[in-house]
């Protein structure tokens, strides 16, 4: 006797329609959870009667349907493992549906914000992306700016259009006298230092990796670390913008600074960056000292540390009195000191390694052939590896941060290397991230209301049992002359510290993502409640997040608007791209036009 899936499924002359539909939208279903037929089948087949009557057909093949569809149910609840919402569950269903040839899927490195579109440029001239603008405003079509997608939050995306200018990636020209080069907005930062060392110079700080498109990195006000130095956008001489409205105009220090000041951190919105002219500076060595400390001798040497050397940042590790300093200042100045370590690189790591085959004994987990020699593994790939097993298990965490203490007390030492080696950070795998910026007095006279900061942001940890993985990064720049950068200030001296903390998505596992995801916004949420307001903190805007409800939407435009010149912005907007072709669903949400327009009536 033929299965009765197979015969359900079988096209017939008498049920055509309905056989092709089941066939249709079998195809869309995970075949690694799908149930057996023949398991669907089993109880059927035993409780089955010798009766040859039409009733008892009758009653075998209406509780085949049942059974089918039950199973049918049963494999596509399990198969999509999302919220309750019914709208986001049906979104998320069609992700495992083939995807139409001409769709392009876009999403940002961490994996946290995705869309799928049709309409995705890549000029590979000015000409082209002049054309590609004025169409697309003609047209009245989206094309939103959109860099290497490394914003956590994914603040270039855009499901309506995007442009993407990878294939504007050239050095236009390098003046060594001035120590100026112009470029394509489309180089990646890594692409432009290789670049620029032909000519001796390099950027004069950097983010903690190098993979950002240079148009991106400035845009979202971006930074590095030193008290004494500026956010990226500071490096910004002059601008060539490709507006909807105005077509491609020029703006710098001398050529419109109103315009220059709210353009060199617009976060997209007032035009595609095309070309930017950065100062740069003489390609130097640093020698970096890094070392493990606790918060009273923190406490104790901050204002000097923060005086004293040209960059400087802290790791504090949850759950522990241990805080990673690391501090960054050219050779001449440490007179190239000589240090042994105390231990090699496998002996650092050798704590984490004992602690990932113990929790894998723990978990009864057993390594795969396919899998990696744990002996070959990297600190923050073991970190991944171990977090991975039980990420929200609080005294997991605390574990795995005391295994990373552990590392960086082995790690001690010096390293010499040119300034864009030295400081990159590897930050790990994929993971949520939110980060705020907040003034922290002078540099003469520090307010150490950035310590505060954190010694409350650790007690709230530890009273709210928060998962909190290893580390809170804490950096400081000096201020921004940019209008919308979170570090503007008209005040030279000021000085500003920038926080980020982290929850590590190292698993693929929808069902888990979903779940680490729900803890990190709450970890944001209560720093959010307990903190921000307090010390006037506000977050990166590659990492800020537009909130769902309408009452707290309301409420950070009002944030917002106390912080920065909003009016202005949007005024910008209103004359440039007047169409809003180069806005997306965040933009509108964080910066909404229809107060500019009441304003100017």
């Amino acid at each position: 006797m033929r299965p009765l899936f197979a015969r359900l499924l079988r096209p017939s002359s008498s049920s055509s329609s309905s056989s092709s539909f089941l066939l249709r939208h079998s195809q869309t279903l995970n075949p690694y959870t799908y149930p057996s037929p023949h398991l669907l089948l089993r109880p059927l087949s035993t409780t089955s009667s010798s009766s040859s009557s039409s009733s008892d057909a009758e009653l075998r093949r209406y509780a085949g349907y049942f059974v089918l569809l039950l199973g049918c149910g049963a494999a596509t609840y399990y198969s999509f493992p999302f919220p309750a919402d019914a709208k986001h569950k049906k979104a998320q269903m069609f992700r495992y549906a083939p995807l139409p040839e001409d769709l392009h899927t876009v999403s940002n490195w961490s994996g946290t914000h995705e869309v799928h579109t049709r309409v995705l440029l890549q000029p590979e001239t000015l000409a082209d992306l002049e054309a590609a603008v004025r169409e697309a405003d003609e047209k009245r079509t989206k094309l939103r700016p959109v860099g290497s997608g490394l914003s956590p939050n994914g603040i270039g995306l855009s499901r309506a259009g995007m442009v993407n200018l990878a294939l504007m990636d050239k050095v236009l020209e390098v003046d060594r006298e001035t120590k100026r080069a112009t470029v394509q907005a489309g180089i990646r930062v890594a692409e432009l230092v290789d670049a620029l060392k032909e000519h001796g110079l390099t950027l004069q700080n950097f983010a903690s990796i190098r993979e950002q498109q240079v148009g991106g990195i400035i845009q979202v006000g971006a930074h590095g670390t030193g008290a004494r130095l500026p956010p990226i956008d500071e490096q910004v001489v002059s601008m060539k913008l490709v507006t909807p409205a105005k077509g491609t105009i020029e703006v710098s220090r001398e050529k419109d600074p109103d315009l220059f000041y709210l353009a060199r951190c617009g976060l997209g919105g007032l035009g595609v960056v095309a070309e930017v002219t950065l100062q740069c500076v003489e390609r130097h060595e640093l020698v970096e000292h890094t070392f493990v400390s606790n918060v009273d001798e923190i406490r104790k040497n901050h204002k000097k540390r923060l005086a004293e050397n040209k960059h400087v940042k802290y790791l504090w590790i949850p759950y522990t009195d241990t805080v990673v300093v690391v501090e960054c200042n050219p050779p001449s100045k440490w007179n190239t000191p000589k240090f042994t370590p105390k231990y090699g690189k496998d002996e650092a790591v050798q704590h984490v390694r004992d602690l990932y085959r113990d929790s894998l004994k723990k978990y009864r987990i057993e390594a795969g052939s396919d899998e990696p020699d744990i002996n070959q593994l990297s600190f923050t790939e073991l970190r991944d590896k171990l977090l991975a097993l039980d990420p929200l298990n609080k005294d997991h965490v605390i574990k795995v941060n005391q295994a990373e203490a552990e590392y960086w007390k082995k790690s001690e030492g010096y390293r010499v290397g040119w300034s864009d080696e030295i400081l990159g950070f590897d930050c790990g795998g994929q993971q949520w991230v939110s980060e705020t910026c907040f003034p922290a007095g002078t540099l003469s006279k520090p307010s150490m209301k950035d310590l505060d900061y954190l010694e409350e942001l650790k007690q709230l940890i530890e009273s709210e049992d928060i998962p909190a993985p290893a580390p809170i990064e804490q950096r400081w720049t000096a201020r921004s002359k940019s209008l919308m950068s979170s570090a503007s200030s008209s005040s030279e001296d000021d000085i500003f510290s920038w926080v980020g903390i982290i929850m590590y998505l190292p698993t693929m596992d929808a069902r888990q993502r979903k779940d680490i995801t729900e803890e990190f916004f709450n970890y944001r949420r209560l720093t959010q409640t307990r903190l921000w307001d307090g010390y006037s903190a506000y977050e990166h805007w590659a990492k800020i997040e537009v909130p769902k409800d309408k009452e707290e939407l309301a409420a950070l435009q009002a944030r917002l608007r106390r912080r920065f010149p909003v009016d202005a912005y949007n005024k910008a907007r209103e004359e440039l791209d007047p169409n809003r072709i180069l806005s997306n669903v965040k933009l509108e949400k964080l910066f909404p036009m229809l107060e500019t327009v009441k304003l100017s009536q």
